[in-house]
């Protein structure tokens, strides 16, 4: 059994940093835990993703935290449309189980999700 969590806020700017704390509880201790910062796509068609950045942590005890700052590219914005979204996120991901958590986040010059389909968004 295990227990990952995330805490961040969810709007930003480009070029500013997420800062958050990320935590985590195994019955047997990972390998290694990764924290990415990264993009995907989600909708219609091909999708996309890339990790942006990532903190590795090798033989991490059975449960701990990290407080941790990763730096957010000025590209790409967040965005929805009517067939494709790109959405970014922060997500820590246990080796060799893969047991993961994600939070997602917005990224952009309003810190908020860009509306390309002209619905209003939250």
């Amino acid at each position: 059994m295990s227990d990952l969590s995330i805490e961040c806020a969810s709007r930003f700017l480009p070029g500013r940093t997420v800062d958050g704390v990320a935590r985590w509880r195994f019955d047997r201790a990972p390998r290694r835990l990764d924290l990415n910062l990264l993009w995907f796509t989600r909708g219609k068609g091909t999708r996309d993703s890339q990790v942006v950045d990532t903190l590795a942590i090798d033989a991490p005890p059975a449960a701990g935290q990290l407080d941790f700052s990763l730096p957010l590219p000025d590209a790409p914005y967040s965005f929805s449309g009517r067939l494709i979204s790109l959405i970014w996120a922060v997500e820590l991901v246990a080796e060799p189980s893969g047991e993961h958590c994600r939070v997602e986040i917005a990224m952009s010059p309003t810190g908020a999700e860009i509306d390309l389909a002209g619905k209003a968004m939250p």
